[in-house]
This record gives C-alpha cells, structure tokens and sequence, in this order.
C-alpha cells in the first residue's frame, strides 16, 4: 500500500480537535486550568487521571501512561493499525481530502454475505489478498527475488498477499456485523482469535481442486528478518487436503515431479515443467496425494525434497511406500544443502539446469532400473505439455523453444539415453572444438564465470585450409549475423548453414557452463576410497601399540632429522582439527633453520582434503573463503608475517570458531545497495612459521610455540642426510617415503570426529600464577584430547543418550596423559616462560660456556667477562641477532653489561648460573600419570601441593651493590624454591624483588643499539 504522506499525518494531529475526539467517545471532561481531566478509559480509573492538553493536543494518563495524539488516541480506543485509525480521522471526520496522487490503487472493500458459506468465504477473502497482491510492490518484489514473478502463475494459481488490511474491509467489530463476519473467518482460520490476519505479512497460495473448490491454504512469510521463534510457514488450521496443481497430473503421461514445499513445484512451473506438485513438507505427503496418483495412473515419481538431512531421510522413506504400491521412485540431486528454487536461481539459463538434474535423478530402488513401457517423449514435451495445446507465457515459451533445439529427453535414467548427435567435442584445457559435418568450430574465452547478459568469446570457423576468426558475444544479434556474414564469404558456405551451426555452438557453450557451475556448487571435499590393502594397512598403524613412536620414526625415515617433540607436537596438533577447539601451532626460527621444512613434514602426511595452504593473505581474504570450506580443515600459511593483516580474522577464527563480516553489494533484483553477511565456520587448526624474534602477545596466547633446533649437531646431521640423499639408498629412502606418507594419509581419513571425556580431569593440576595460563591450561587440556583422538581405534567407543540424542565417546587414559605432559613440559614451558625460545637457547649457550671457561680458567663466574665478539665466534648468530637477545637478558638481569675501553666497548658478565632448569622441564604444577594413580608430576618441586602452582625456575634478578648475586640464592637446592620465591616476592605483599643498580636500564639500551 502507498506510503502515507509526512505532512497529511502532521495536518491530523495539528487540526483534529482531541477534545472533540474524546467527548465524542463519551467521556466527559472536566476543566483544570488550561487543561481537562476525565477517568481514563483504557483502565480502570477511579479518580481522573488522564489530562488532555488542548494547546498541545496531546494526552496523558498519570495512572497506566497511556499517551499521545490524534491518532493514537483511535489506534487505542478501537484497536486498530495506525493506517486504519489515519482513514477513521480522514473520511469519518472529513479533517483532510483524499491524496491528490495515489501511487497504488487498494483494492475495492467487499461486504460478506450473512449466509455465505465456507467456500464462500474463503473465495471472497483470497480474491482479495489476489488483487493486493497484482498492487503491492513488495509482495512482486519477493516473487521476483524468487524467481516466480511470472503473470500465468500468479492467475492461474490464484496467488495473493495478505497485508493487515482485510481488517479495514469489514464492519467495525462492535457493530453486530462485523462481529459476526469475524467470528466466520475465525472459526475458517483466516482469522486468529486476537483478531489479527492468520496469514499476516505472507504470500498466500491456495490449493484449488479441479471443481473449483478451495481445499487448502498456504502462506509464506515474505519478510526474513523476523524475531526468532516466528513461523514462516502456514497453513490454514486442520489437516492437510487437496493436491496443488492436479490438472498437471492429469497431463503428466504416468510421471510426477514431487517437491517438498510449494515454492520448489511452482520453480519447476514457470519453467515449463508443468507435471509438477507438491507434499506439504517432508512429513506432509497426504493420501489425497496416493489417492491422485492411483487416479491419474502415476508409474513413475521424481522426488525433488531438498537436499538436506530432512529431505533425504524423508525421501527414502516415501520411495519405499510409494514402490509398495508399484510406483518407480528416483532422487533429484540438488547441489547438497539446495532446494529446486535456490538451484534455479543460481544457473542460467534455469530451465535447462531443471531439466537436466530431473534427466540424471537416481533411481531409489534396489537392482537395475526398471525398462519404462512408454515411448521416450521430447524435450518439449516434458517441459511444457500445454504448449501444444495453448500459447504459454512469453517467458516460458522462449524456454521451451530454446530446449526444443537441443532435442535431448530430460526424463529420468530409465529412459533410453539422448540420441548421438552429429557433434564432435574435444575439450581442451582453454580450447573447445566443436565439428559440425566439414566445419570445425574453435572456441576460445569460454572458461569465464557465467554472465546472464553476455556471451564472449573467441570463435575461429575452418573448412579445409579457408577460415574465418573473430571476437564476438553470442548473446548479440548483430554480432552472429555479422560474424555469419564474413564467415559464408571466407568459406564459401551458405549463411543459413553458419546460422544454424552458431546457433548450436551457443546451446553447446551454456550446456558447458551450466555442468561448470553444477560441479563448482556441488564441489565437496571428496574422499577417495581405499582399497581393502590400503584400508587394513592404515588400521593397523592406528591400532599399533607404540603408535606415537612408530610416528615419531616415519617423521625420521621421511627425512625429517631430530625434532621429535616438534614433530610429535605438530601431528597431534593436526588431528585435533578434529575436534571442536583445535590447538594452533607457529613454528619458530631464525632464517634457512628449517621451519618451513618442518611444517611441510608434518603437512605431508596429511591428506590433501583436509588442508588449505597459502604463502599470504589479505585483510579480508578470510571472509570469503566460503561458509564450510574451513571446518575441520588444517589453515597453513607459510609465514606469519603474510598473514599480519589478517591476523585479527585468524585470531578472532582461532578463540571463537568462526568469523563475520558486513560488507555493501548490490541486490541482483533490484540494483540497489544491500548489507551482505558472510560467514566462516571453524574449527580450523592454525599452522604458521615465523622468523619473527617477538611474536604478536595475542598470537603467542593462542598458539604452541615450537623452536628448531639451530645447535651445530643440528646442522651436521642435516648435511649427513642431504649428502645420503644424493647416494642409491636415498633414491630408495625417496621411494619408500612415498609409501609411508600414504599409510599415513589414509590412517588420518580414517579417524572419526568422536567426543573426547576425561575422567581424570579433576585430579589435573597447571600453573595458576599468570592469567594467561587460562589459555595456556586450555592448550594442555586439549593436547591430552588430541593424543586420545589419535589413539581412538585402540579404546572402546562409549554411548550415552542424552536429550533423545545418542553420544558417542572415548576416554582419556592415564598414558595420555603422561605423554601430553612430557610435551607440555617441552612446549607449553617455554611459552610460559618469561624468555623467548632463542633468547633462552643462547642463555644456555653462555651458561654452558662460562661455566667451562672458569673451570678452565680457574677463576669465579663473576670474574669472567666476554664480548659480542666472542658470542658470535661461539654461536655462529648474526650480529644484529645477538644485540636484540642480550638486550633482552641485560633487561630482565640474566647478564650484566660493564662498560669498557673508555666506553667505546661493552664486555657483558652472566649473572645466570642455571637456577631452574631442573633437567630442561619448564613447567610446573602439573600431575604425573603412573598407571592408575594420578600422582603429582612435580610432587620433588616446591609448590606441588601448595594451593597455588609455584614457579618451575627460581627468580631471575641481582642485588644492589658491586654486582655480585647473593651466594645463598644461587646455590638454593631445588627443595627451598618456593620458600626462596616467598622471601623475594611474598603473594600478599607489594615489596619488589631487590634488583642490581638502576644504571643496567640504560646500559641495556646502550648494548642494544651498538
């Protein structure tokens, strides 16, 4: 309905008089000053609450709040919209005229007779929401977005749209009359019982029988922004009746496409399917639907329900009925997740995408297809039987006309296949060789995405040695005759003849195209099936007993050298993507360590399925990576530094499991710009490698680090294997790699995304002392889940039924856990620790020499200076390397810089003396698995049964004076950790730890900079 001008509903509230109104209600009012006060009428009101204010023509209730003009006073006191209580001020009161313009015309009022009866009614009320319909822009704006604006749908089927006005077209309801008219219409269902319009805001189709009775009702809320829990789909109240278009099954020669809901069979109509109808929902296929078929004599049912979940169950289901009564049932496969209308709207040309997903339906039963006993009919045939008969629509009979020249049938498969035509096709990788007798047609550009107003291509037409090559856009008819043209000179070949060949060309190209877009929709990540060889030998190694092992010597025997924790860690990681929070790794290293060669390790035995590698991504790449194409897959980039961009959408995909973005485009109906969403769904393991020394904080919190190993045994035993590799045995090895890669490839298709329990959760213990550590002890609780995935053919799989659901589930044992403990000791350790992986790895370079060198030299630790120089010599870093890491040991007082050679030289003294290592474990607080018994791992450590986790290294800092450590701090036995942490930094006290001079700030700044 038109918009009701601004400036007509300021012209109401400004010259209606609210005083008149009320009075003329009955109310009596009493004067108070300016004002007047009277009982208000919309509750019960012993004194006067409600004051109307003549000067401001407004009113206002003391008591219930009830508050507002002209206008509002109406829509309260008779209870209705505000264009109906705007048309009372308008035409009762005669306030304003008429608009001068009305943009749509509402549709004439109508009386009920009092002795109508039901079908009565129900007519009178549906030719009305018909009428609206053919006058409500956007009521044919969601036709249109449908695909199903198409004039002989909307007459023939009666198609109509109820927009709260039916209403306005009765009696007052407190007139006699209009209560008694309401009072029909209730007990029809086309009213509720609040009053309101059953079918409110829906686009109403009703189900008329072939004597013209109206048998049932069906609306579709047009609106999908509505609130949660609102239905979209209604019917009028009762059980179902009647069968949706029965005229086209007393045509349809023994076949019926049979949808799901209405809007899906109404597709398949206007696109010159007319054998077409429709159950009322997977679970509304009625008997007056069996009853039609036995009537029209129906021997064979496409079954076109959606493809989901629903639809397929509901599908076989049916099928099996159905071929009980000697009906032949065969499946209608949409791309997974479609309905026949969202696939017609997303091929072109639609009617061709139609016919061909109806030709290729499977067959539902058991053995061969039966051999249909009715002559193979035409394609124009199947597509419109009542072209013949009467002219359809301009639309429908283009379709059908352009299907007519390709003459294939587009019956299911148990029809004999489409005749061979003359056509010879040879697809190349950006060449498509047509042949039509002596004439060859090459075409190139045709690999573009599908564009409804365009067709361009390169088209070269040869016959012998003579041809004729030229750029044009087969959708314009200019450019075929003037392509036909020159090409019949050149060749010597009649027009007509080039006609006709460019005609097949362009089905020829849409055909093409059409399957393109069906295999790109219908793209799934495809398992391969495996042989009984290949599936045996990848059970056997998930069902070995020492599988981690075994895993850990694949790693090596595919050329991966040392690295078993790092290699270890990064195939469980893996396998956690199936799980609803999967870990995330980053690998990292300085440059040329190999980082990229251990994430390509572990890669490499993954399936290729399961993986989406890229070198870099955008900001907003992300977000349009498709809804599913990232669950349960592995996202690996090969450098962090790539992705900094799109690090927000990673870490936001990482902790929430998913990702949204708003972005403008335009609406493909109506031009104008819209809000899209896009969404991405995880879970997704994250695997990245960084030669970044300092890694993003929020990055860092969400990812296990894992460090190469950079030592110079490291080094030598890569350049043993790269110099093996180039002898006989490592052309073997390379062939045996291949072997073992694919064991393990398939050994990952076989693992389930089952839930994982842990029944030794509670008795679990982590460090508490840092807030980070939430995560950090979400990291640890999922690597023992990973380990007992992994692991998952060798436990018993649990059931329990919960909510009227079934859940299956492996626990966690104790051995799990052990493992996921030495890991986390090893990788979780050092993200907790206050130094990064290198920084603590050349720590331990200069603890190792300083200790040998005062042994040698025969002097203290705090006698022994050494230079830059001398670490480079030691370590083999870069210079620029080791000014970034002692800065950082300078800073948090692991070394202590002195300045030397009238400060144009540095020496460094380590303050450091290997307090903490404890064997190189990390982490503290965790609980140790033997068997049975959950013990506390670090019960030796101070802090192990305390009520907070102690720290697993003794505290890092120097006291103020010459420079010299305490003696009794750094020669603190293991025992008195924690009572040594205590003293320096009590829990309940504020007092800092005592730390050397303040001058070692500064100096570290100075060493960082030379």
């Amino acid at each position: 309905m038109a918009r009701i001008p601004e400036h007509e509903i300021e012209q109401l509230k400004r010259e209606v008089s609210l005083v008149r109104l009320v009075e003329a209600d009955g109310i009596a009012l009493a004067k108070q000053g300016k004002d007047y006060a009277c009982r208000c009428p919309f509750h019960e009101d012993a004194t006067p609450s409600l004051i109307v204010t003549p000067t401001k023509n407004l009113y206002h209730c003391f008591g219930c709040n009830a508050a507002g003009g002209p206008i509002d006073w109406v829509m309260q006191r008779r209870g209705v919209s505000f264009r109906h209580a705007v048309d009372v001020l308008r035409t009762e009161l005669g306030v304003v005229d008429a608009p001068a313009v009305a943009t749509v015309r509402t549709p004439a009022a109508f009386t009920l007779a009092a002795e109508a009866d039901r079908q009565i009614l129900l007519r009178q009320v549906l030719d009305y929401y018909h009428a609206t319909l053919k006058e409500n822009p956007e009521a044919l704006a969601y036709l249109a977005k449908r695909g199903l604006q198409h004039p002989e749908l909307i007459a023939r089927f009666q198609l109509g749209y109820a927009n709260r006005t039916l209403g306005y077209r009765l009696p007052d309801k407190q007139l006699k009359a209009g209560a008694e008219q309401r009072g029909r219409l209730q007990a029809i269902g086309l009213l509720r019982d609040s009053g309101h319009e059953h079918f409110n805001g829906s686009l109403v189709v009703p189900v008329i029988g072939t004597d013209g009775t109206i048998q049932e009702v069906y609306g579709r809320k047009i609106r999908d922004d509505l609130r949660a829990g609102t239905a979209y789909h209604l019917y009028l109240p009762g059980p179902h009746a009647g069968v949706w278009n029965e005229e086209g099954l007393a045509a349809c020669d023994g076949e019926v496409i049979l949808c799901e809901a209405l809007i899906d069979a109404m597709t398949f109509w206007v696109h010159g399917l007319r054998n077409v109808t429709a159950s009322y929902g997977v679970h509304g296929f009625t008997d007056d639907h069996r009853a039609a078929f036995q009537r029209y004599g129906i021997r064979r049912v496409l079954i076109a329900y959606d493809r989901d979940d629903a639809g397929n169950t509901a599908a076989d289901a049916l099928a099996k009925t159905l071929m009980a009564e000697g009906i032949d049932c065969y499946r209608v496969l949409f791309p997974k997740g479609m309905d026949a209308n969202a696939y017609a709207l997303a091929m072109n040309p639609p009617a061709k995408a139609l016919a061909l997903v109806i030709r290729k339906a499977q067959w539902l039963g058991s053995g061969d297809a039966p051999t249909p006993t009715s002559a193979p009919r035409d394609a124009l045939d199947v597509i419109d039987p009542h072209l013949a008969a009467a002219p359809a629509a301009p639309v429908a009979k283009e379709k059908a006309v352009a299907v007519e020249e390709v003459r294939e049938p587009t019956l299911a498969t148990p029809l004999p296949p489409a005749p061979v035509d003359d056509v010879a096709t040879q697809e190349g990788e950006h060449d498509l060789v047509l042949t039509f007798g002596d004439r060859r047609y090459r075409v190139r550009g045709w690999k573009k995405p599908l564009n409804p107003e365009a067709l361009k291509i390169n088209l070269l037409v040869s016959r012998g040695e003579r041809f004729h090559v030229d750029t044009l856009d087969l959708y314009q008819a200019k450019a075929r005759a003037a392509f036909t043209k020159q090409a019949g000179m050149e060749l010597g070949e009649a027009e007509d003849v080039l006609k006709h060949d460019l005609g097949r060309v362009l089905l020829k190209l849409e055909a093409v195209q059409t399957e393109q877009l069906t295999a790109a929709l219908t793209k799934e990540d495809k398992q391969p099936k495996l042989s009984d060889s290949e599936h045996s030998d990848a059970l056997a190694l998930l069902k070995s007993p020492d599988l981690l092992d075994r895993i850990v010597a694949d790693f090596t025997a595919c050329g991966v050298v040392g690295e078993r924790t790092n290699t270890l860690v990064g195939y469980v990681a893996a396998v956690s993507r199936q799980l609803d929070r999967p870990l995330a790794v980053i690998i990292q290293s300085s440059s040329a360590a190999g980082k990229s060669a251990l994430m390509d390790a572990v890669l490499a035995l993954m399936p290729d399925e399961v993986q989406v590698r890229y070198s870099a991504m955008t900001g907003q790449s992300l977000f349009y990576m498709g809804e599913t194409n990232l669950k349960h897959k592995i996202l690996a980039i090969a450098e962090e530094e790539g992705a900094s961009n799109a690090s927000y959408a990673l870490k936001l995909l990482q902790s929430e499991g998913q990702v949204t973005i708003a972005s403008t485009g335009k609406d493909p109906t109506t031009g104008l710009l819209v809000t899209h969403e896009y969404r991405v769904e995880g879970p997704v393991m994250l695997f990245l490698t960084t030669t970044a020394i300092d890694i993003d904080e929020e990055l860092l919190n969400r990812c296990l680090v894992l460090t190469v190993n950079e030592s110079r045994e490291q080094t030598r035993a890569i350049h043993a294997l790269q110099r093996q590799r180039q002898t006989l045995n490592g052309l073997l090895a390379a062939t045996d790699r291949e072997a073992i890669l694919a064991v393990h490839r398939n050994a990952q298709r076989l693992l389930q995304p089952l839930a994982v329990v842990n029944p030794h959760a509670d008795g679990l213990t982590f460090l508490d002392d840092q807030t980070r550590t939430r995560r950090d002890h979400m990291k640890y609780l999922t690597l023992i889940r990973a380990i007992a995935l992994l692991h998952q053919y060798q436990r018993p799989v649990h059931t329990v039924q919960h909510r009227g659901k079934e859940l299956r589930y492996i626990e966690v044992l104790p051995t799990d856990i052990a493992v996921a403990n030495q890991l986390a000791h090893e990788v979780l350790g050092r993200t907790l620790d206050e130094l990064p992986p290198q920084t603590r790895l050349l720590l331990k370079h200069l603890h190792t020499w300083v200790s040998d060198e005062c042994e040698r030299l025969a002097v203290s630790r705090t006698d022994l200076r050494f230079t830059r120089r001398q670490v480079r010599a030691l370590t083999g870093w870069g210079d620029t390397q080791l000014k970034i890491h002692l800065g950082r040991l300078a800073e948090l007082e692991y070394v202590l810089i002195h300045r030397a050679d009238r400060g144009q030289r540095f020496d460094y003294e380590l303050l450091y003396d290997g307090e903490g290592e404890q064997g190189g474990r990390f982490l503290m607080g965790l609980t140790e698995a033997n068997g049975d018994a959950m013990t506390a791992y670090d019960s030796d450590r101070s802090g192990g049964s305390a009520s907070r986790s102690a720290s697993g290294r003794a505290t890092v800092g120097a006291v103020s004076g010459r420079g010299r450590r305490v003696a009794d701090t750094a020669h603190a036995m293991h025992s008195n950790v924690s009572t040594l942490i205590d003293a320096k930094t009590s829990p309940t006290s504020t007092t800092p730890v005592v730390s050397r001079a303040g001058s070692y700030t500064a100096a570290s700044h100075l060493a960082a900079g030379k």
